[in-house]
């Protein structure tokens, strides 16, 4: 299968192959009706021309049978024949004299017994006793037929010579020669020539060279009468039939028309060329049309591939301009209201990033925002900054901001880097998740990972606030582990991902337990938490003993995180 590297290529290729195979076809059905045609039309002329020979024949046969009877019938000739029986010379010279006045070829005079009597050629004594007793048995004392003399073919008519009753015959004839042959073809527009008994061709209308190739190869045709056959002579293709007519003395004559299939084809052949030079012509312009069509519709489609990748690299503020009306108009149209949604999703998406963790956004892009959850084992951190209200009051609201915005910048570095997610910030305390939305490997040690990694993030903030002149800061971090219900929680119109449960409750009020000075620690966990967290890992506490917690009646087993081993 042929590959086009372009789409301009593949579509002038079509356009032009249909447009080919179009203008082949048509000149190859119009060349094989011509030559069907012609090949009838030949048929049918071939056929005309057999009936036309027996016409013209019978024609010349009856004028010169009344022109012969007209002479038998004169007082003159029939008292010179009595009177001269007996003198040959006389009566030769009186046939001669009135061969002459009805223009015939053979003059002969028969006797009853038919023997030949006289004659102007020299034929045998019995060469005309058959058409003699045909015309003598006929009611109209009359016959016609066909004799050979010395090679060539003759048609003869025998008449009576009455005195008044028949006392002898007159045959009369005339040569079936190249002049016969021509008359013939110019009433039948097809050529015509002659064999003798022996197969020679003693006359034709055809060039020289045409009737030597015929009388080569004529004799292995078929033998049947008035058979349509072909036969290829002097680098020509003719169509031949052939009539056979005996002869009177035993044997017969062949009549053979012939018809030029290429010169009956040759204006077929001249429209075929002025077929073929327009198809070609044709073939031009629609390869000018087709390449301006291909680049034309090419172009469009080009730069739309160009702008598809613009998009794809996230340009989405570039617009593709086509003014077209036509489907590529549309699509570019389509393209830029792609461009335009693509970029309004980017820019909810980065608001919601920066709204929500990148994690819940994903899901949320990914799963849509039906309210409801599912439950998990969470692993939950709440980070509260000690002593924020006090320094507010200090400053002016807006280093307050950016203060705040430095620290939990710092801290949500540090959950993130532990793939912990920040539910959310609730003024100065954080909120982070370590199992959900996305689940992952031990979030109770990831967990106290990344609250040891807050410890020293705010330490090295506290570096930097040192030099600025501004107090340091502290925190108090709680950690629990269990299992909560974790999803798009809210209304219809408005909702927050997060998690919900008793487990939540006490990792709230662990990080309240940072602020008990007998504790001396700024990170608390869980029982829970710290066997989770030693599966995996070997994490250096200290146990605080059992607390209860506000809002529980069960007494919880608390730790405080010195660090890792």
């Amino acid at each position: 299968m042929i590959r086009f590297r372009s789409f301009r290529a593949a579509l002038l290729t079509l356009i032009l192959g249909v447009v080919a195979v179009a203008q082949v076809s048509t000149y190859i059905i119009v060349a094989n009706v011509n030559r069907v045609q012609a090949e009838r039309e030949i048929e049918t002329d071939l056929r005309h021309a057999v009936s036309a020979f027996s016409r013209v024949n019978e024609a010349q046969t009856l004028l010169l049978a009344s022109s012969a009877k007209a002479v038998a019938s004169d007082f003159a000739f029939r008292k010179l024949f009595f009177e001269s029986a007996d003198d040959l010379r006389t009566l030769q010279s009186a046939f001669a004299s009135a061969s002459n006045r009805i223009n015939a070829d053979l003059n002969a005079w028969v006797d009853l017994d038919g023997q030949v009597i006289a004659s102007s050629l020299p034929v045998p004594d019995e060469a005309f006793m058959d058409v003699v007793f045909r015309a003598d048995e006929s009611e109209e004392a009359e016959a016609s037929g066909y004799c050979e003399i010395n090679g060539q073919p003759y048609s003869v008519v025998t008449v009576p010579i009455r005195a008044p009753i028949i006392v002898g015959w007159w045959v009369v004839g005339f040569r079936i020669d190249e002049d016969f042959a021509g008359e013939l073809q110019a009433q039948t527009r097809v050529e015509v020539s002659f064999a003798n008994r022996s197969g020679a061709i003693i006359a034709s209308s055809l060039p020289a060279a045409t009737q030597a190739a015929l009388e080569t190869n004529w004799r292995r045709m078929s033998t049947g009468s008035v058979e349509i056959q072909n036969l290829r002579l002097a680098e020509n293709d003719y169509k031949i039939s052939v009539a056979r007519a005996p002869l009177e003395e035993g044997g017969e004559i062949a009549i053979i028309l012939q018809f030029s299939l290429d010169e009956k084809l040759a204006p077929a052949r001249r429209l075929g060329r002025l077929i073929l030079f327009v198809s070609i012509g044709g073939l031009v312009v629609a390869t000018l049309l087709a390449g301006g069509f291909a680049r034309r519709l090419s172009r469009p489609v080009q730069r739309l591939a160009e702008h598809t990748r613009i998009i794809a690299g996230g340009d989405y503020g570039v617009r593709l301009e086509l003014k077209r009306d036509d489907e590529l108009g549309a699509l570019a149209r389509a393209f830029n209201a792609m461009s335009r949604g693509l970029a309004e999703r980017d820019q909810v998406r980065d608001l919601l990033d920066k709204n929500v963790s990148p994690e819940v956004a994903a899901q949320l892009m990914r799963e849509g925002s039906a309210l409801g959850g599912e439950e998990r084992e969470v692993s939950v951190l709440f980070a509260d900054l000690r002593g924020f209200t006090t320094l507010s009051e200090n400053l002016p609201p807006r280093e307050v901001v950016t203060l705040l915005n430095r620290y939990l910048d710092r801290m949500s570095q540090a959950v993130e880097a532990e793939g912990g997610v920040i539910d959310k910030f609730i003024g100065d305390e954080v909120m982070a998740l370590f199992g959900a939305p996305l689940a992952g490997t031990n979030s109770a040690l990831r967990a106290i990972r990344a609250a040891l990694g807050m410890r020293t993030a705010l330490a090295a903030l506290n570096q930097e606030l040192a030099t600025e002149g501004h107090p340091p800061l502290a925190f108090g971090i709680g950690i629990n582990t269990a299992p909560v219900i974790a999803g798009n929680i809210g209304s219809q119109r408005r909702l927050n991902y997060s998690v919900i449960g008793d487990g939540v409750n006490l990792a709230a009020r662990l990080q309240t337990q940072t602020r008990n000075p007998a504790f001396n620690t700024d990170l608390i966990i869980s029982a829970t938490t710290l066997a989770l967290a030693l599966a995996d890992g070997r994490v250096l506490t200290r146990d605080l003993g059992t607390v209860t917690v506000k809002g529980r009646a069960q007494e919880s087993q608390i730790y405080a995180v010195e660090g890792l081993e």
